[in-house]
């Protein structure tokens, strides 16, 4: 058995897609929409659940359809076993799974088999068949105890022996991996229990991170329509939050957007994945956090994330409150903001697929050493999480790169959130200086084109 992780011998390395994997993916590919920021962004509540819930379901049919397959023929896994208990669920499995599954039942034992033809063989061994993406496995052996029906204790390990033995897998991918997370949902507990099952079967076991990760972290063009329509509705929500329909200058707190901001998207069936975050930076006292009322002249920032239907945003916008005569931001913020995009334009143009993360970093940071910029990166993967799997590029206390998760190398059909900051004085505040920190969801397409979701911010939102 295999019991070093293999990540560090597989990362740099190339974890480019198979061709396969591209073309199955670029069959539905969904073209770009290109969104004038002049153009009012609009809401967009959620469908019934039920309609959410069939829209979500054609998603999981696809991903099992036609990523799976071609990632356990790229990594040559010829099974792969995730096993888990209720509330110690592995993160692959809110990939796997229906809309209509909150959980793991008791103990579900879920093996996928790659088969001569380029198939994978889904079964289950106790949990549901999720919608009829995995088919319940029986024994065709005499059983030692009756069946019930319902799989419990030994009857699933004996079950899941009888099932590798007939099948006779060259080996076993188990999610155990020291660095990354969404590769090591194999609780301890549990796999005491599941290498005892194994048996002989246990020299078999490799670890092959990329797995896991990788079928979290691609995306399939199917999605691109109700996350655009998602990211639209943020890109709502943070205008109006910045606006005089929720901010009075002298009296509205910091704490009061976030309230409303929260309760504004649980109004249209959203949730947010993390507590907004809402300050200020002012002239003479630069950036203030904690709760604080906003006052003319203020540099308002927000931290926003939300989730619907398992798809995540995480976007940071700036806001501007005018001073009375003034009818925009100072000049100096201005040229703050476009130091930000620019950033954003050489960090999209370096990202190019098969490059690491820290490759990305390195050359993203030279370009703006040599156009005078001066700022900082720290992008993330996102999807099916928050902050998702895949490679980081940077980190904002890592701008020498990101040991390990930056070494991972950058695949098409992906999501990312740009992050970023711009740091600039600002003459109209005697010099002082700001931080213009954005971030918006970009996609890598099929070919590895780069895209916003939406669009990107280029003016503040302004206050009056």
């Amino acid at each position: 058995m295999s019991r070093l992780p293999l990540t560090r011998r597989f990362f740099p390395a190339c974890l480019a897609a198979s061709a396969a994997l591209v073309a199955s993916l670029s069959l539905h590919a969904q073209p770009p929409i290109n969104v004038p920021a002049s153009a009012p962004a609009h809401v967009h509540p959620l469908p019934t659940l039920r309609e959410q819930a069939a829209e979500q379901q054609a998603w999981l049919e696809a991903r099992m359809d036609r990523v799976l397959p071609a990632l356990m023929q790229e990594y040559g896994v010829d099974m792969w076993i995730l096993s888990m208990r209720e509330y110690a669920e592995d993160p692959v499995f809110w990939s796997i799974t229906s809309p209509t599954t909150f959980a793991a039942r008791r103990r579900s034992i879920y093996v996928m088999s790659l088969q001569p033809d380029g198939s994978v063989e889904r079964l289950a061994l106790g949990g549901s068949s999720q919608g009829g993406v995995f088919e319940a496995f029986r024994s065709t052996r005499p059983a030692p105890t009756q069946d019930t029906g319902e799989l419990v204790g030994d009857e699933q390990w004996r079950l899941l022996r009888e099932l590798i033995e007939d099948r006779d897998p060259d080996n076993i991918a188990l999610n155990i991996d020291s660095e990354w997370a969404f590769s090591d949902g194999l609780h301890a507990g549990e796999r005491e229990v599941l290498e005892e099952a194994l048996g002989p079967y246990l020299e078999r076991v490799v670890r092959e991170p990329r797995l896991a990760m990788n079928y979290i972290a691609l995306r399939i063009p199917e999605m691109m329509p109700r996350y655009r329509k998602v990211m639209e509705t943020v890109h709502s929500v943070i205008s109006e939050a910045f606006s005089n329909a929720v901010i009075t200058p002298g009296e509205t707190t910091t704490e009061d957007v976030i309230w409303w901001m929260r309760q504004r998207v649980q109004e249209l069936g959203y949730q947010v994945w993390f507590q907004p975050s809402v300050d200020v930076s002012r002239e003479g006292d630069g950036r203030i956090s904690g709760n604080t009322v906003i006052q003319p002249g203020d540099l308002l920032w927000t931290d926003f994330g939300v989730v619907a239907m398992n798809l995540h945003t995480d976007t940071q916008h700036l806001g501007y409150v005018l001073k009375p005569g003034e009818t925009d931001a100072p000049d100096g913020l201005k040229a703050c903001l476009a130091d930000s995009n620019r950033m954003q334009e050489l960090l999209l143009e370096e990202m190019e697929p098969g490059r690491t993360g820290n490759d990305i970093l390195a050359l993203t940071l030279a370009r703006m050493a040599a156009e005078g910029i001066t700022g900082t990166v720290y992008t993330h993967p996102i999807g099916d999480h928050g902050h998702g799997a895949g490679p980081l590029i940077g980190r904002w206390d890592a701008q020498e790169g990101v040991p390990v998760r930056g070494d991972a190398v950058l695949l098409p059909s992906t999501w990312h959130s740009i992050e970023l900051q711009a740091t600039k004085a600002i003459p109209e505040w005697g010099g002082q200086a700001a931080n213009c920190r954005q971030e918006e969801e970009a996609y890598l397409d099929e070919n590895g084109e780069r895209h916003w979701v939406f669009r990107r911010q280029e003016a503040f939102h302004l206050v009056w």
